[in-house]
């Protein structure tokens, strides 16, 4: 009894652990589209760090509470190939499975631009 409980636990650990492995995290940059909104002193509605967004498969994985931002993916000749709004309640987003190779992200909120690289 006590082996076949802790091959359970050592499964679901070895599952888990393989779970968290399978997601990668998109790194982001952030740039300001307007000049008319100054950087100084006040408070934004956005902070300036980058979400964390996080890619598994076809599947972008948002955090919670977000802001809502305006989702493009971009293929290498910079044409928008997916656009959605991702509402604040959404966690994830599910990409078309056509899509394949490299691309880039870009999450518009306010005056900022957050983009980043994917590959599908």
């Amino acid at each position: 009894m006590i082996m076949k409980k802790l091959f359970l636990f050592v499964l679901s650990a070895f599952l888990i652990s393989t779970n968290s492995w399978a997601k990668t995290l998109v790194p982001l940059t952030v740039c300001i589209e307007d000049d008319e909104y100054p950087i100084g002193n006040g408070y934004g509605k956005t902070s300036m760090c980058p979400p964390l967004v996080y890619i598994e498969d076809y599947t972008l994985l948002f955090e919670v509470g977000h802001p809502e931002y305006v989702l493009n993916i971009k293929d290498e000749n910079n044409n928008v190939v997916y656009t959605t709004v991702v509402y604040s309640t959404q966690t994830q987003v599910i990409l078309p499975s056509t899509l394949s190779g490299d691309y880039v992200i870009e999450l518009a909120v306010d005056n900022l631009l957050y983009t980043g690289w994917i590959n599908l």
